[in-house]
């Protein structure tokens, strides 16, 4: 399982819930550029719209930027294919207030392009402060560690 992108802030601002896979689809040209690593997660969300899940916000530049098409846009809406139970699970959990989807990796399994999203609730200013203070004292107590 080769991964092209990931989302190492989603871990930071959101708290991970559950997680999903789902399919997408894509433009030949697009599968050759993701596969070259030309792609970013950073700003990226999923949404659904009536019965169809959308992946929006991810800028996919062109393999060859001389030869795409008069229509190619680099940051179309993308959908995803899932299964109609886990999108009517998914229409559910996103109407609570607070909840989110967000997407936290790409890779290829079995040749297919796929992307991972996570159910998300949003972390609070104070959480992620104190979640710094940890990591710090854990360094800190590491490094007192080894020095002994």
């Amino acid at each position: 399982m080769k991964v092209y992108s990931e989302n190492k802030k989603a871990g930071f601002d959101y708290e991970i819930l559950e997680r999903f896979e789902a399919g997408m689809v894509l433009f030949g040209q697009e599968v050759k550029s993701i596969k070259t690593g030309h792609i970013n997660l950073s700003s990226s969300y999923v949404a659904v719209r009536g019965d169809e899940p959308f992946l929006l916000g991810v800028k996919v530049p062109p393999y060859q930027p001389n030869n795409a098409g008069a229509n190619y846009g680099d940051d179309r809406v993308r959908k995803l294919l899932l299964n109609k139970k886990e999108i009517n699970y998914l229409i559910g959990k996103t109407k609570v207030k607070g909840f989110s989807l967000i997407p936290l990796k790409i890779y290829e399994k079995g040749g297919r392009i796929k992307l991972e999203f996570g159910l998300a609730k949003g972390k609070r200013k104070y959480d992620k402060k104190e979640k710094i203070k940890k990591r710090d004292v854990e360094r800190e107590v590491n490094r007192e560690l080894s020095r002994e």
